[in-house]
């Protein structure tokens, strides 16, 4: 009997990386691209329809992020195995995706066969992560520990710590965008990635975490 190929989606606002994976999935019998976009918000809305078994979500994209996209994929389609593919190889972003529920995480400068590697496994539910990718987690826990709140606030970007610092300053998300001259969406998407890293999910968690670890208090 054939097996029927991988069903794979493509989630990137880089349009040449989309076309380079066309090129690449002409030449794989075995899998098959059922649809793509450029936007979370795209991908999302496309996702029930197509049906992949597979996709592959970059981090930073317009609107709805990476992160953010895996994590409402997989509440409606919790089957569908996503790998991240990005730029990104910092603790933060790797650890967010994980606990996001990506089950593999590729380096854009990875060879084809590390990614075709990787949609294979996660297709027939392993989890898979790049070798640059383990190297960077195994450094990462056999680092010294260190106590929660500072151990939560190392994975946010020095904006990220920004924009906390606010929250715990009791600002609005409009208020916070005025003060740093950004969109209200930016601050949104912001704010959704610092409750992630920190693993909250109310305001006052936040402030709780950013006053243990010295933040919030006036200028």
């Amino acid at each position: 009997m054939t097996l029927q190929p991988i069903r794979l989606f493509i989630a990137d606002d880089h349009a040449l990386f989309r076309e380079g994976m066309r090129a690449l999935l002409s030449a794989t019998p075995d899998i098959v691209c059922v649809g793509e976009a450029a936007t979370g918000e795209a991908a999302l809305a496309q996702i029930g329809e197509s049906q992949p078994a597979v996709v592959l979500m970059d981090i930073n994209m317009p609107g709805i992020n990476g992160i953010e996209a895996t994590r409402r994929i997989l509440r409606s389609h919790p089957q569908t195995g996503v790998i991240v593919v990005t730029m990104l190889e910092d603790d933060a972003s790797i650890f967010a995706a994980m606990r996001a529920g990506a089950r593999g995480y590729v380096l854009k400068g990875a060879n084809h066969h590390e990614l075709l590697q990787t949609i294979r496994a996660v297709a027939q539910g392993q989890v898979l992560f790049g070798p640059a990718i383990a190297a960077r987690v195994t450094q990462f826990f056999a680092r010294p520990s260190q106590n929660d709140a500072d151990h939560s606030l190392s994975e946010l970007t020095q904006r990220e710590r920004e924009i906390l610092d606010l929250i715990a300053r009791h600002y609005t998300n409009p208020e916070i965008a005025q003060q740093l001259g950004i969109g209200d969406k930016t601050i949104r998407n912001h704010v959704s990635n610092i409750f992630n890293k920190l693993q909250v999910a109310t305001r006052a968690q936040a402030i709780d975490k950013a006053r243990q670890a010295g933040l919030g208090s006036a200028p």
